[in-house]
Order: structure tokens, then C-alpha cells, then sequence
């Protein structure tokens, strides 16, 4: 009996050994994982070019009056006109393009103006801001701690030229929804029909109040970061209704501005995603607002996209 019970204790001890090392293993497997991804993630944002292939597709964009209604009572809201701009719900066909995993960041709109020293704040023209035209910087240089965090105060012009000399393009609007939805259909969120909450965006009851760095949130299915929230995003579309005919490769105002044309643009332009002081129904992925061209704001910022094949 003592040999049997000596015999049974020590196999208990081996077997809690290896229950211990294999846990110890596990942790630091899941340790060096956290460590791999948070390393990618600076790296791409270092690069300034790791972008998301989204496959072409047909889809519906947009919201049918008819869930109005819904809407207001999910979101609390009064006014139902809040949503019209989201009407008609339409087939939109989209190509194949490749769009930012991030949000420009300071450092890579500092690399930017580097090269291209009319768009610095001492030089840029007037017409192509509001006066808030990076006004958080010192001069050319960003503050340090907010090298990663995306670059606001900037105008839609500008948006357009860095993009450009990145060899790329803003998003059309019709890009911009489909890549936020993130391979979902008919979900309110890039995340799916989950209500909002501090840990999937950076939003008002965030308790942010301001900016933070870019993929500091769980990404859609399409690998992008802050397709809802942190700051609302530019496109290329000119603010308008919606067509209701079915759309292949939409861009309202018909220009992608590939060349110097954007210089002469006064209309509003739609932005989308929502704001890390923007409400829970500004998130969703159908929302639209617009803005002025020259509207430098601080919550408001871009990713770039271009094409699958072919020229920006």
C-alpha cells in the first residue's frame, strides 16, 4: 500500500509538472504572439503602404426608408432625416482596389510634407484650408507622443495630394462602405450588430476625447483598423443623393483626380465612420456626412486606395 500510494504521488507530481511547463509554455507562446502582431502593426504603420486587397463584388448600399423607424428608436434619435442621406438602398458593383490597413498617421504626413514642401503650414496656399491647417503641430514637425495617431487638421486637398504621391488615391464612397463592412452583409458595424462599446472603437462614451493610435482597436474582417471611430475619413465623392439606378465603380462628381483637377474643387465631400466625439449611429457603416474641402478639423483625417490593377 505505501509503495501504491508513493507510486500515485509522484505521478501526481510529474503530471502537475508538466501541467505547469506546458502552461508556462502556452503563456509565453501567447506572450511572443501579442509581441508578433503589435510588431506588425508598427511596421506597417512605419511603411505607410500595407494595405488590405478587398476582391471586387456587387452589393447593397445604402438604407431603405423603410427602416428609418428602426433606426431612430435603436439610436434614439428624433429626426428621421438624420438617415435620408443614406436613401435609396442601391446595387452598387465595385472592382478590386487595395486600401490602407491604418489611417495616415502624423509621422507619414510628416514624410510627406518633407518632399513636398508647398503643403508645409508656412507654405500651403490659403484657398486649401480654413486656418487649422495642422495647427497642433510645431511648425513642420508633429508632437512625439502622437506619431502613430492619425493625422487631423487637414484638408480634403491635402488628403488628395498625399495620397497622390503615395502613387495612390483617396477611396470613392462606394470603396469606403464595402471595406468597412468588412465581409459582412447587412450588419450595422465594420464588427457585426454588437452595439458599440470602449473596446471595439474609439467614440464619444469612449471617454477618449481625442485621437488615438492607429490599431489600437480589433480590426474587420478585411484586416482594417478604425473603419468606425477615432476620426471620420475623407473619400472622393462629391455630397449628393445617392443615384437609385444600379452603380458600377461610383464616384459622385464623376472624377477620381488623378491629375490637378481636385485644385479647383468647392463642393462638399462625404466622410465617413464616425469620430472619437461622434454618437454610436455615426459608426454604422451606412452613415454619411460631408464636409468642406478646405475644412481642417481635428477629427477629422484619411487612408488612401488605389485599384486592384491599372493606374490610381
Amino acid at each position: 500500500m505505501t509503495v501504491q500510494r508513493t507510486s500515485s504521488l509522484a505521478l501526481i507530481a510529474v503530471a502537475l509538472t508538466l501541467l505547469l511547463l506546458n502552461g508556462a509554455s502556452y503563456q509565453h507562446t501567447g506572450l511572443r504572439a501579442a509581441a508578433a502582431s503589435t510588431t506588425r502593426v508598427n511596421l506597417d504603420v512605419a511603411r505607410g503602404g500595407s494595405m488590405s486587397l478587398i476582391r471586387g463584388a456587387t452589393f447593397q448600399m445604402g438604407t431603405d426608408p423603410s427602416e428609418f423607424p428602426r433606426l431612430q428608436q435603436a439610436f434614439g434619435i428624433k429626426r428621421a432625416e438624420l438617415f435620408s442621406g443614406e436613401a435609396p438602398r442601391h446595387t452598387v458593383t465595385v472592382g478590386a482596389f487595395y486600401i490602407d490597413k491604418h489611417e495616415v498617421t502624423n509621422a507619414l504626413y510628416k514624410k510627406f510634407l518633407d518632399k513636398n514642401p508647398p503643403w508645409r503650414p508656412g507654405s500651403i496656399e490659403a484657398r486649401y484650408h480654413n486656418g487649422n491647417y495642422l495647427k497642433h503641430w510645431d511648425g513642420d514637425n508633429y508632437p512625439k507622443e502622437r506619431a502613430d495617431h492619425p493625422v487631423t487638421n487637414v484638408s480634403w486637398y491635402a488628403a488628395v495630394a498625399y495620397c497622390r504621391w503615395m502613387g495612390k488615391r483617396l477611396p470613392t464612397e462606394a470603396e469606403w462602405e464595402y471595406a468597412a463592412r468588412g465581409g459582412l452583409s447587412d450588419k450595422a458595424f465594420p464588427w457585426g450588430d454588437a452595439p458599440a462599446d470602449k473596446t471595439l472603437a474609439n467614440y464619444a462614451a469612449s471617454g477618449m476625447g481625442a485621437t488615438t493610435r492607429v490599431g489600437s482597436y480589433p480590426a474587420n474582417g478585411y484586416g482594417l483598423f478604425d473603419m468606425a471611430g477615432n476620426v471620420w475619413e475623407y473619400t472622393l465623392d462629391e455630397w449628393g443623393p445617392y443615384a437609385s439606378s444600379p452603380q458600377v465603380n461610383p464616384v459622385a462628381g464623376g472624377n477620381l483626380f488623378l491629375d490637378d483637377t481636385f485644385r479647383s474643387v468647392t463642393t462638399r465631400r462625404v466622410i465617413r465612420g464616425g469620430s472619437y466625439g461622434g454618437s454610436p449611429v455615426n459608426l454604422r457603416t451606412a452613415y454619411r456626412d460631408s464636409h468642406p474641402p478646405d475644412g481642417a478639423r481635428d477629427f477629422v483625417g484619411f487612408r488612401c486606395a488605389k485599384p486592384a490593377h491599372g493606374k490610381p
